[in-house]
């Protein structure tokens, strides 16, 4: 199993339910076939940097996960179909990835905080 991080923009007309079932929905593809889920983070409502279908804001939602291989195309096809999504994108994890991101979820410092002074 390998290590992915994918981030999904949802249109904003969507309900806060309708919001949490997308999520549920691709949580529990990801479970179906064979995956864990890491971590789930939902941003909210976020300005996009252009607009997308005439929208300016996106609800954004990102998933830390463990899959085979051939589970993206899967999800691929999944989140394509899926009129409530405005864009997504997968990412692979390396070893350095999934250490930082679990360092930065348990709040040990990871070396790219911000200085204040």
């Amino acid at each position: 199993m390998n290590n992915y991080e994918l981030m999904v923009i949802f249109t904003p007309v969507l309900s806060e339910e309708d919001f949490k079932a997308a999520q549920k929905k691709y949580s529990d593809l990801l479970t179906e076939n064979g995956g864990e889920l890491v971590y789930s983070n939902p941003w909210g409502l976020k300005s996009l940097a252009y607009p997308i279908q005439k929208k300016t804001t996106g609800i954004y939602w990102v998933m830390e996960y463990k899959a085979p291989s051939d589970f993206n195309e899967k999800l691929k096809i999944q989140l394509l179909r899926d009129e409530s999504v405005l864009r997504h994108m997968f990412t692979v994890l390396d070893k350095y990835a999934v250490e930082y991101n679990a360092k930065k979820r348990s709040g040990v410092p990871t070396g790219t905080e911000k200085v204040e002074g």
